[in-house]
Parts: structure tokens; C-alpha cells; sequence
């Protein structure tokens, strides 16, 4: 019930910060400057979300964007939070340490039973960080502020979003997938030795002997190269799923905001516990993903420990 008052809560304060309540956020003011562009050139704007992150700051010719800025927040919010959690670290948890202690368990748990304990005692730093930041990211996204406080360019009459949800950017998770292709590589290299994991692809499975076992070295061979477009696809649908899923949300709560005049506040309320569970939905299934991805090409280094 207190959850459901903080939320409630949390939505009234969405509406206060709404522009579209303020006399002087007319439509001109909450499009992003390619969207401006666009329409002085070609009579028409876009509506909605941006599809591309705004740059709100260049220091030093570094490009910020506001999906950049969202991002930094989420990863340094949670390193203080875990450094101050664990800095007393006590035998008996509790408050802070509790919390942390028994996410980070409960994850390890439930990875280990997919992928096995060896397994996920090499690869468990990444899968905890990946669902840990992604959650946060998601549900960050979904408080007061986000899409709703704006920025005007200095001599300029455009608006643009101060903040943006980091899973709403592209350019977030691709990064994440490729940083995962790199580690699924070290990993099947790691598991099976550079000649075993080409082995791995192209070798013949089976045991065969003249013409067939030719055959079959031809065949698996084909086989290893559509698996090689295959893995290199990975990043690209991971990438692609989650920006999707969380740019698409976005777009429902601006629809639902702008949808009836002066209930801009009501409609996406339902919305908002949509997105909480798709938030944590979206998370869970980069994490299981790449988990099952690693365990696929490790799964032979797990069986053979598991013999001795």
C-alpha cells in the first residue's frame, strides 16, 4: 500500500512537471532541434520521443548527450549505494546491507541453477552488473523529470529533454551487447582453446568413416558459417530488443500524456505499472540471453568438470 501511495504520488508530481501544463510550452518548444529542422524544411514535425539521444553539453569537444548523463547517474548511484551498504558489512544484515546482499545472492542463485556453479562463478560479475544497471536504468527512466523537464539552446527558441532513459538510446545498448560478444569470445576461447573453439564451430560431431565422413566435414562446415552469422547477429537483436521494448514505452506514456486535453496526468498511470514490470521483464531477458548464449559454447568445460 505505501508503494502504491509513493507512486500515486510520484505521478501527481509528473503532472506538475508536465510543460504541457505551463502557458509557454507550446508544441514549437518540445521538439528536439532535428525535429525543427525538419519541419522549417519540410512543413511537418515529428511527434513523440526523438529517436536519437540530444546533445545537452560539448566540454572540450566531448559530446554530451542526455541519455549519456541518465547513464552516469544510474552506474554512480549504484556504486555508492553498494559502497555504502557493504562499508560496515555485518554478519547479521541488515537495512541497506540486507537489500544488497540479498539481490546479489538471489541472482547467483538463480543463475547457477541455469548455467551450473562453475560457470557461474567465472561469469557471474558481468550478468549481476547487466541486470543490476538495466533495472535501475529502466525504472529510473520512469520518475518525474524524465521527458517532462526541458532545456532551450542558448540563442535559440528550441526545447529539448534534460533527461532521456538510457535504454531509450541505441548507442547504450550496443555498447552493452558488443562489451558482452567481447567476454562471450574470451570466455568460448578460455573454455575451449583457439583450435577447440574452431573445432567447436566447424569440426564434424559424430564419428564417421570414407565418402561420409567428407560429406560431413562439408556439412558442418556450412553449419559453422551460418553459426558464425548467427553469433555476429547476437549483438544486434540484444541491442535492438531492448532499445525497442523501452523506447516504445516512452512513446506510449507522451502519447497517453497528450492524448485528452487537461488529463495528461490520468491516462498514463496504468502505464506506469506496465512499464515497471516491463522494465524488470526487459532486464531479466538481456541477462538470461547472454547467459544461455555463454552456456552454449561453454556447456562442454562445465560436463568435463563435472566428471573429475
Amino acid at each position: 500500500m505505501r508503494f502504491i501511495k509513493t507512486t500515486l504520488v510520484l505521478l501527481f508530481l509528473a503532472a506538475v512537471l508536465n510543460p504541457g501544463w505551463l502557458p509557454q510550452a507550446h508544441a514549437a518548444q518540445r521538439v528536439g532541434p532535428r525535429a525543427a529542422e525538419a519541419e522549417q524544411a519540410g512543413g511537418q514535425k515529428e511527434h513523440g520521443v526523438s529517436q536519437k539521444a540530444e546533445e545537452i553539453a560539448r566540454p572540450f569537444g566531448f559530446p554530451i548527450t542526455n541519455s549519456m548523463l541518465v547513464s552516469w547517474v544510474v552506474a554512480l548511484g549504484l556504486i555508492i549505494f553498494a559502497r555504502v551498504a557493504m562499508k560496515n558489512a555485518k554478519e547479521i544484515p541488515s537495512g541497506a546491507q540486507n537489500f544488497w546482499e540479498w539481490m546479489v545472492q538471489s541472482l547467483h542463485d538463480f543463475l547457477e541453477g541455469i548455467i551450473g556453479h562453475q560457470l557461474v562463478k567465472k561469469t557471474f560479475w558481468f550478468f549481476a552488473t547487466v541486470f543490476i544497471f538495466i533495472l535501475f536504468s529502466n525504472w529510473l527512466g520512469l520518475i518525474p523529470g524524465f521527458g517532462t523537464i526541458y532545456r532551450r539552446e542558448p540563442g535559440s527558441q528550441v526545447w529539448e529533454p534534460l533527461f532521456r532513459g538510457a535504454n531509450a538510446d541505441l548507442n547504450m545498448t550496443l555498447a552493452m551487447a558488443l562489451i558482452f560478444f567481447v567476454c562471450w569470445t574470451v570466455w568460448a576461447v578460455q573454455a575451449h582453446g583457439p583450435m577447440g573453439f574452431l573445432l567447436h564451430l566447424f569440426g564434424p560431431k559424430g564419428e564417421a568413416t570414407g565418402p561420409l565422413k567428407v560429406l560431413m566435414i562439408v556439412v558442418f562446415f556450412a553449419v559453422g558459417l551460418l553459426e558464425i552469422v548467427s553469433i555476429l547477429f547476437r549483438p544486434v537483436s540484444l541491442s535492438f530488443r531492448l532499445y525497442g521494448n523501452i523506447f516504445a514505452g516512452e512513446n506510449i506514456m507522451e502519447a497517453m500524456s497528450s492524448l485528452i486535453p487537461h488529463f495528461g496526468w490520468l491516462l498514463p498511470i496504468p502505464f506506469y505499472f506496465m512499464e515497471l514490470l516491463v522494465g524488470f521483464v526487459q532486464a531479466l531477458v538481456f541477462m538470461l540471453l547472454t547467459a544461455v548464449f555463454t552456456m552454449m559454447i561453454c556447456q562442454e568445460e562445465g560436463h568435463a568438470k563435472g566428471h573429475h
